[in-house]
C-alpha cells in the first residue's frame, strides 16, 4: 500500500520523541530476544502513556497535609476517573508501564481477541467487563456515577488491519464510557484509520495514539515492515 497523500484524521496522534522512535527500531529486529523485548515494550509504552496522561488526565485539590518541615499544603489528585483495559495477550506488556506513571491504582480489566486466520475478523472469546453496574437513587446506569469509569485506556501493541481494534473500542463504548483512548506501539495506516473512525459514530470519543505508523499489511494480515507478532514474542511462542 502506497503512502497516503491524506493526513491522519485529528484523534490520531503520533508523538516523536527520539527515543520512543529508537526503541521501536531495535524491537523491530529479529535479534531482539524475548527479554528485550518485554523490556522495550514496557518502556515505549512508559514514553507514550506520559504524552497520552498528560493530554488525558485532569486534576483537583484534594486534602490538607504537611511537609516534614511542618509547612501545610493542599494536595493535589487526579479527577478523571480511568480504567486500564489491556487485549490479551500482548496488551499485559503494556499494563506495569501505564501503572507505573499513575499516582493510585486503578481498576484493570480484560479483555481477549483474536483473529480468525482465514477471515482475519476479530473473535471475542474472554471478557471481564462488570456486567451489572448498579444505578444510583435515581435509577441512572450514568457513566458519571462513582466506580464506573469516564475513560477506557485500551492497550494493544499494534493494529495492523484494525479489526480487534474496532470490536474492542465498540464493546467498551457500549458499556457505556465517555471516552477510549488507545495506546499502541506500532499501527498500520489502514488500521489506525479504521480504528479512528470509531470516534465518527456518536458513541463516544476515541482517541488513537500510536507510536509508529507502517504503510504496508500483507495478506495474512501482518504489518510490514512491522514487528511480527508480539505476543508470541512476548510470551515465546512463536511457531505454534
Amino acid at each position: 500500500m502506497p503512502p497516503s497523500s491524506t493526513p491522519l484524521p485529528s484523534n490520531v496522534h503520533t508523538p516523536m520523541h527520539p527515543c520512543q522512535l529508537a526503541k521501536i527500531s531495535l524491537l523491530r529486529s529479529k535479534k531482539c530476544t524475548p527479554k528485550e523485548t518485554k523490556a522495550l515494550i514496557h518502556d515505549i509504552t512508559l514514553i507514550l502513556g506520559v504524552a497520552v496522561l498528560a493530554r488525558t488526565l485532569s486534576t483537583e485539590a484534594g486534602d490538607t497535609d504537611e511537609t516534614p518541615v511542618g509547612s501545610a499544603y493542599t494536595t493535589t489528585r487526579i479527577s478523571t476517573h480511568v480504567a486500564l483495559v489491556p487485549i490479551l495477550r500482548s496488551g499485559l506488556g503494556m499494563v506495569d508501564a501505564i501503572q507505573q506513571i499513575l499516582p493510585e491504582p486503578v481498576a484493570v480489566h480484560h479483555l481477549g481477541l483474536y483473529r480468525e486466520p482465514s477471515t482475519l475478523q476479530p473473535v471475542e472469546y474472554y471478557n471481564n467487563l462488570p456486567y451489572h453496574r448498579p444505578a444510583d437513587s435515581a435509577g441512572s446506569t450514568s457513566s458519571t456515577r462513582p466506580g464506573h469509569p469516564d475513560i477506557a485506556i485500551l492497550l494493544d501493541p499494534v493494529i495492523a488491519t484494525g479489526g480487534t481494534s474496532v470490536a474492542a473500542i465498540q464493546t467498551l463504548l457500549e458499556w457505556q464510557v465517555k471516552k477510549v483512548v488507545v495506546i499502541s506501539v506500532l499501527g498500520s495506516e489502514e488500521g489506525v484509520r479504521r480504528a479512528a473512525a470509531e470516534g465518527d459514530r456518536g458513541q463516544g470519543e476515541v482517541e488513537i495514539w500510536v507510536g509508529k505508523v507502517d504503510q504496508e499489511v500483507d495478506g495474512k494480515g501482518m504489518i510490514r515492515p512491522g514487528m511480527g507478532d508480539v505476543g508470541d514474542r512476548l510470551f515465546l511462542t512463536i511457531g505454534k
